[in-house]
């Protein structure tokens, strides 16, 4: 993996790492807040795509992770607390690569938004277990973490 420079995924954020991981491969980080308006998942998953070209990952993944990204945002705006916020982690090693989509959000809002029609919406849990290879929720005071494991050879 080259070094594609720094890839902003919101304007003038320039928060992007590239490492070694102690031998064990490379890793390169972003990370960005999504608001809760109209078109922020839509923004910022245009942004995490071209994110994920500059680190050169597979075409077959980057489909999956975009749509893993809106999912698990969109379950954030929706659901949880202010604000969410999105990290991707693409580390390779040995031939072959990970993604990790984190969104993290300040818990649970309570009660889902009014007007939200159950038979439109719910499916992303199932979504993201069907396209990871990997999956799960940490919780911390004050924070949710959702994240999802993509794998790539």
């Amino acid at each position: 993996m080259r070094d594609a420079g720094p890839v902003a995924l919101t304007p003038g954020d320039t928060r992007w790492r590239y490492s070694s991981t102690r031998g064990r491969g490379k890793q390169a980080s972003t990370s960005s807040r999504c608001r809760p308006s109209p078109g922020a998942v839509s923004d910022v998953r245009r942004r995490a795509g071209a994110v994920l070209a500059a680190w050169r990952v597979s075409p077959d993944v980057v489909e999956d992770a975009l749509l893993v990204v809106s999912e698990l945002l969109t379950n954030a705006i929706v659901h949880a607390l202010p604000p969410a916020v999105l990290r991707l982690v693409w580390t390779r090693n040995a031939g072959l690569g990970t993604l990790r989509v984190e969104v993290t959000d300040a818990g649970p809002a309570g009660q889902p938004p009014a007007g939200i029609d159950p038979d439109e919406h719910g499916r992303g849990e199932e979504i993201v277990h069907a396209l990871a290879s990997r999956y799960g929720i940490e919780t911390r005071p004050g924070a949710v973490i959702r994240w999802a494991d993509l794998v790539t050879v």
